[in-house]
């Protein structure tokens, strides 16, 4: 990897524009400020057979390895008749799984994708009545001319290809990066940007912002913004880094964000309609040389956060356990890891319980022999756990009752 892309991370998170920022420093004094990452431990092959666990709650669980040979998996979707779709970030390929085993050949139909270092085809959601329209919403980045975009594309899935496929929503260039998708409760489409520095704080930037969109693309009625002329339509909630998940919650509707901040600082977060949370004026995290990002940790008029971090865990993707294969779990969050406290190999799954008022109450590390960055937690239809393994050679990880 180039010096370039390892500084890439630390330049997205600060609140400089960065036409800037050769005004200020060179590119090459920047560098000279990051510590140099240790090698971390060496990682082990994937197992070739079920592990089991024993688990705090006295959940006892087993891991087995599905899908072999994924190139850095980013998002996957579980289809009513057990279908497994997941996409590969930086190949742009939308691959399927059927009964455990990964189909050869991608599905064809997406456009073109540019792929890189935090960008590529990310998320993929079936529409609500999938069953009955077959619909799939991708978001990717768009490769436009020497730049790139944000689009969210909606296309038929007849099991092998992708038909109809269009753009309903294309942010134009200068907008690339991370992005996860969910439909909630109320049938409308919400959609994050990356956020990078003072753009998340601009309302009529994309930059740093969840978007709630009709099915079709369009402001969904009810937006807090609705008629602004500094607002863009579309904002539901602005003040954002990274969001690497969004959830509904099982009993109340809310929607929880998952933000991963720079080192330190990830964070858990109920969306509000018009709420400012924060980013980057405030954050409980450091910049990658050591400074804090922000003076202040808190200031009235943003969002405090659900859960946070510190140091990071490079949050990854999150669900709420509910189903009937692991009953003891029942309730709780999982939350991919890619790596703990800037030390490559230490990627894991964390389990959060909640008490009834929704605060924290324990916390479990699970799965860190693995040494293998876990992106996203996923509940499929069949009821047990699924997670990514992000690597080179990646695979699905699926977990489910040891006994």
């Amino acid at each position: 990897m180039s010096r370039h892309l390892i500084l890439l991370p630390w330049l997205l998170s600060l609140a400089i524009p960065a036409a800037d920022l050769a005004a200020q420093e060179t590119l090459e004094a920047l560098l000279q400020k990051i510590p140099k990452a240790p090698p971390g431990v060496p990682v082990p092959p994937l197992p070739d057979r079920p592990v089991r666990y024993h688990t705090a709650e006295g959940q006892q669980i087993e891991l087995r390895v599905l899908a072999r040979g994924l190139n850095h998996p980013y998002s996957f979707a579980m289809l009513p008749d057990g279908t497994m779709l997941v996409t590969e970030r930086d190949q742009g390929r939308l691959r399927v799984i059927r009964n455990g085993v990964l189909d050869p050949e991608p599905v064809a139909g997406l456009p073109a994708v540019k792929g890189g270092l935090w960008m590529g085809l990310l998320d993929v959601v079936p529409h609500p009545e999938f069953a009955n329209n077959h619909l799939l919403y991708l978001s990717y980045d768009q490769p436009l001319d020497d730049a790139t975009g944000l689009a969210v594309l909606r296309g038929t899935f007849d099991g092998k290809a992708l038909r109809n496929v269009r753009d309903i929503l294309a942010t134009g260039p200068g907008v690339g990066g991370s992005s996860r998708l969910l439909f909630g409760r109320d049938g409308m489409l919400y959609v994050s940007i990356y956020g990078g520095g003072e753009e998340a704080q601009k309302l009529g930037e994309w930059r740093g912002k969840v978007l709630r969109l009709t099915e079709d693309g369009k402001p969904a009625p009810g937006n807090p913004f609705l008629g602004k002329p500094e607002a863009r339509p579309e904002v539901y909630t602005f003040g954002h880094r990274t969001i690497q998940g969004l959830v509904t919650h099982p009993e109340s509707g809310e929607i929880w964000s998952l933000e991963m901040g720079p080192n330190g600082g990830d964070e858990i977060n109920i969306l509000k309609p018009g709420a400012n949370y924060g980013w980057p004026i405030v954050s409980l995290g450091r910049n990658y040389p050591g400074p804090w990002q922000s003076p202040t940790f808190d200031e009235p008029g943003y969002e405090r956060p659900t859960v946070y971090w510190m140091p990071s865990i490079s949050a990854s993707g999150m669900t709420f356990y509910t189903g009937d294969k692991l009953p003891l779990w029942q309730g709780d969050l999982f939350v991919g890891g890619l790596r703990m406290g800037e030390i490559p190999a230490t990627g894991h799954l964390q389990r959060i319980r909640f008490n009834a008022n929704g605060e924290e109450i324990r916390r479990e590390q699970l799965l860190l022999d693995l040494h293998q960055r876990i992106r996203g937690a996923y509940q499929g239809t069949d009821g047990y756990l699924y997670l990514l393994a992000d690597e080179e050679q990646g695979a699905v990880l699926r977990i489910g009752p040891g006994s």
